[in-house]
């Protein structure tokens, strides 16, 4: 796509009272953002869905110099424009009836041929919400796994940290123009996230982080994902949002149960009990849910115990353990979600493998050979 043609579909996204599905029935219709902007207010009308008020809109459209303005703030901050429809766009979002017609993406980010996984969850975690998160990463460490999210306080900013830990590639998804970083705490996170993964938004510059631009940019969270996993979750707001988005969309949603008496897991419960969420327990469950096992690297001496003759729970002990070498054993009970006594067995047995080590203070490690 030329630049010319790349500013038409700029251009298109700036008509007042014309949206993402609009712009699909015109370009379905007339072809090219060129001959829409050369149709007449007669052809422009009789295009369902179109009308005459848009058709005024469209004809009386004038916003070159933004669009200029734009064009500038995208060449200077190497800025990846993606149109719907072209092959550098999110496949996965492609399909969805109002995903955005243009994305705009910063970062070195690969969208494309890539499982996805977003991650989304309450602003003020508990620890047992934040231990899930670093379990679920260290698990999808081992896999080739794109991480989405928020970039919000709490779970969303604890997913993209976990996942520069575990070297997974991360997308924050904003509600806001990529001009800024809301919230600002996190502009040293999103530097960081633009050597391992990107930003991503369908807003200009200058469009600020507005309460109605959230549930926007939750549809892009939902849509460019195989599965939402929702960590934590009080009765409402954006995380059930963005669960109901997915299922909308067909998209696998999962949920981490959680207590009935916590508040912040109300809304994940509410999900299981509806049965718009499948219940996970660890990130091994997700895994085996969305049939990903068989892409595991074969290397022993790469991914030290993922070994088909363990059981899940030890498996996923065994990774905890690789991931936080030398790992005490509170942090095991808390991450794998199992009881102590159970951690203790599994401990005891993967010893006798000769597959971990005791050490001294309570800490176990992974014993090489």
């Amino acid at each position: 796509m030329n630049e010319v043609q790349l500013l038409q579909h700029l251009r298109l996204t700036m008509i007042p009272q014309v949206g993402d599905i609009h712009i699909g029935i015109l370009l379905k219709h007339f072809g090219s953002p060129a001959a829409v902007f050369c149709a007449s207010p007669k052809a422009l009308e009789e295009v369902p869905g179109i009308g005459a008020v848009r058709a005024a809109a469209i004809r009386n459209c004038d916003v070159q110099q933004r669009v200029e303005a734009e064009w500038q703030f995208i060449q200077k901050n190497h800025i990846k424009v993606l149109v719907k429809g072209n092959e550098d766009y999110p496949a996965k979002l492609e399909h969805c009836i109002d995903a955005p017609h243009v994305l705009y993406c910063k970062g070195a980010s690969n969208l494309l041929n890539k499982r996805v996984v977003s991650v989304v969850g309450t602003r003020s975690p508990s620890q047992y919400g934040k231990d899930r998160v670093v379990e679920l990463m260290a698990v999808l460490g081992q896999h080739d796994v794109l991480v989405v999210s928020g970039l919000a306080y709490g779970i969303d900013t604890m997913a993209h940290k976990e996942a520069l830990k575990n070297k997974l590639t991360t997308i924050g998804v904003l509600g806001h123009g990529l001009d800024q970083v809301y919230p600002h705490a996190n502009r040293e996170l999103a530097a960081e996230m633009l050597e391992q993964g990107g930003l991503l938004s369908e807003f200009m510059q200058g469009i600020k982080p507005e309460k109605q631009n959230f549930p926007k940019r939750n549809r892009i969270v939902s849509g460019m994902a195989d599965a939402v996993v929702v960590v934590e979750s009080g009765s409402k707001g954006g995380s059930l949002i963005t669960a109901d988005i997915a299922n909308s969309y067909n998209k696998d949603v999962l949920a981490y149960p959680g207590r009935a008496t916590d508040p912040s897991s109300k809304g994940c419960n509410q999900l299981i009990r509806n049965h718009k969420a499948n219940l996970i327990t660890c990130g091994q469950d997700l895994v085996e849910f969305m049939n990903w096992a068989e892409a595991l690297p074969k290397s022993s001496k790469a991914q030290p115990g993922m070994n088909a003759s363990l059981s899940d729970e030890e498996n996923v002990i065994l990774s905890i353990i690789s991931h936080h070498d030398p790992c005490p054993v509170d942090l095991l009970t808390s991450m794998s979600g199992l009881n102590p006594g159970l951690v203790a067995a599994h401990l005891l047995s993967l010893e006798m493998a000769g597959l971990v080590a005791c050490l001294p203070g309570k800490l176990y490690g992974i014993r090489h050979p």
